[in-house]
C-alpha cells in the first residue's frame, strides 16, 4: 500500500481514538459494527470462540453496561448474580423472553388487571402464534393452583405487583413458590417499583422486566426496556438468540440516557414516594373519591403484602371517582399543573384516564371485572413542591 492516502481517501477513513485516560462519564458507541484486528478474530468470535462485538444489535458496550448496571441494582444484596439484555421497550422485552421461552401450543398464565399494551400483546400478536394466554386472580392461589393441576400447556405465570393501574399487590413468594412446585416460568414486571422498592429476585422470581423509558430513565427522553434473569446459559443463549435475531435491542443513545437517570433513582424514588402517599391521604379524605389504590394506605387491601416486599410504596396511585365516566372526563379537563400524558415515572406528575387511554382497546367487561372503570384516574406522582401537585387536583376536583 502507498505510504500516504489521497485527500478524498482521507476524508472518508474512521479516526482512531486518541484516548490516554478513561472517560469519567460512560461513552456512547454509536457505530452499527465493529472492526477486527485480522479476519482469524473475526472467524474466532462468529465462531464464539472468542469473544468481542462484531454488530450493535448482537450487542454493543454503552448498551451492555447499562445493563450490567441494572442487573447489578436488581441484584443488591440478594446473593445472585443477575444477567440483563437491553431491548428496544418494554413491550419489545416481553415479546422476547416470551418467545424464547415459549413454544405454540404453550399458555400463559395472568392477572387481568395489566397494563393495556400488554393485555393487547397477549391477545392479538400471541394468541395468534398459538400462545394462549389464561386469566385468573393471581392473588388467589387455591385458584392458580386448580389451574396449574388442570392444565399442563401453561409454562409461564407472569405479572405486574403492583399492577397497572389498579396498584394490585401480588405475593411474591407464594408466585415463586407454586412456579417451582409445578416446573414452570415466574415473570415479574417490576416497572411500578423499581429495584430501589422491590427485588423480585430475593423471593426466587425467575425473571423481571422493567419499562427503563419509565422510573429507572426517570426523565422522559428515552424508550427501552430490560429483561433480567438468574440463569446465564438461558440469558445468554436463547433469550439473547431472539433478541439478536428478532431485532428488539436497544441502541447506545437510548441506553446511555437510561444510565444518566439511574444516577438520582434512589433520590428521586424518596421524592416520589414521599408525594405519593401525601396526595394518597388528601384523596382518601375528599367527599367526591370513592376509593383511592395506593399501597401505602391502611385502607389498600394488599397493603401488608406490600409492607412486607416492598421498602417503601412507589410514586404511582389510582383513585375512582363518584361520577363515572363524565365526572372523569371532567376531572381531566379541569387539569392546569400536572401533565395529561401516557405514560408515568417522569420527575413531573402525569395522570392519565385509563377507559379512554391507556385501556381504551382493553374490552370493556376484563376492564371492569379488574377495577379500571370508567371513573378511574391514574396518577404518576412526580417530585415537584406537592403543595402545587394537591392544589392542581383538588381544583379540578371542585364541583
Amino acid at each position: 500500500m502507498k505510504k500516504t492516502i489521497e485527500f478524498q481517501s482521507l476524508c472518508v477513513r474512521e479516526i482512531k481514538e486518541n484516548r490516554t485516560t478513561d472517560p469519567h462519564v460512560l461513552p456512547i458507541y454509536a457505530t452499527s459494527s465493529f472492526d477486527f484486528k485480522h479476519i482469524d478474530q473475526g472467524i474466532n468470535i462468529f465462531r464464539g470462540d472468542e469473544k468481542g462485538h462484531v454488530y450493535s444489535r448482537f450487542g454493543n458496550p454503552t448498551v451492555e453496561a447499562v445493563a450490567e448496571k441494572i442487573a447489578s441494582l436488581e441484584a443488591h444484596n440478594t446473593g445472585n448474580r443477575i444477567y440483563g439484555l437491553f431491548c428496544s421497550s418494554g413491550m419489545a422485552a416481553i415479546l422476547t423472553l416470551v418467545l424464547a421461552l415459549m413454544k405454540k401450543g404453550d399458555k400463559i398464565l395472568t392477572q387481568g388487571n395489566l397494563y393495556g399494551g400488554t393485555t393487547e400483546l397477549f391477545s392479538d400478536v400471541l394468541t395468534p402464534l398459538g400462545i394462549e394466554v389464561v386469566r385468573t386472580d393471581l392473588k388467589d392461589m387455591a385458584k392458580v393452583e386448580k389451574q396449574l393441576d388442570l392444565d399442563r400447556s401453561i409454562k409461564m405465570i407472569f405479572g405486574e405487583s403492583p399492577a397497572n393501574p389498579t396498584l394490585a399487590c401480588l405475593d411474591l413468594v407464594q408466585i415463586s413458590a407454586v412456579c417451582k412446585k409445578h416446573g414452570i416460568w415466574s415473570v415479574i414486571d417490576n416497572t411500578f417499583c423499581t429495584p430501589y422498592l422491590q427485588q423480585p429476585f430475593l423471593y426466587d422470581i425467575d425473571f423481571v422486566i422493567h419499562s427503563t423509558t419509565k422510573y429507572l430513565n426517570g426523565h422522559g427522553n428515552s424508550t427501552a426496556g430490560i429483561i433480567l434473569g438468574s440463569q446465564a446459559e438461558l440469558m445468554q443463549k436463547d433469550v439473547w438468540k431472539t433478541m439478536k435475531l428478532a431485532g428488539t435491542n436497544s441502541n447506545a443513545f437510548d441506553a446511555w440516557l437510561v444510565n444518566q437517570g439511574l444516577k438520582t433513582l434512589a433520590l428521586r424514588m424518596e421524592k416520589h414516594c414521599s408525594n405519593a402517599q401525601q396526595l394518597a391521604e388528601f384523596l382518601e379524605k375528599h367527599h367526591i373519591v370513592q376509593t383511592v389504590n395506593y399501597p401505602g394506605l391502611l385502607s389498600h387491601p394488599d397493603h401488608s403484602t406490600a409492607k412486607r416486599q416492598m421498602r417503601e410504596y412507589g410514586g404511582m396511585l389510582s383513585f375512582e371517582l363518584k361520577g363515572g365516566l363524565e365526572e372523569g372526563l371532567t376531572f381531566m379537563r379541569k387539569i392546569r399543573f400536572c401533565t395529561l400524558a401516557p405514560t408515568m415515572g417522569d420527575v413531573d406528575t402525569l395522570i392519565l384516564h385509563p377507559a379512554s387511554m391507556s385501556h381504551v382497546n382493553v374490552p370493556k367487561e376484563i376492564r371492569e371485572k379488574n377495577g379500571i372503570t370508567d371513573g378511574l384516574i391514574r396518577v404518576s406522582v412526580g417530585i415537584e413542591d406537592i403543595r402545587d401537585i394537591i392544589s392542581d387536583i383538588e381544583t379540578a376536583l371542585e364541583e
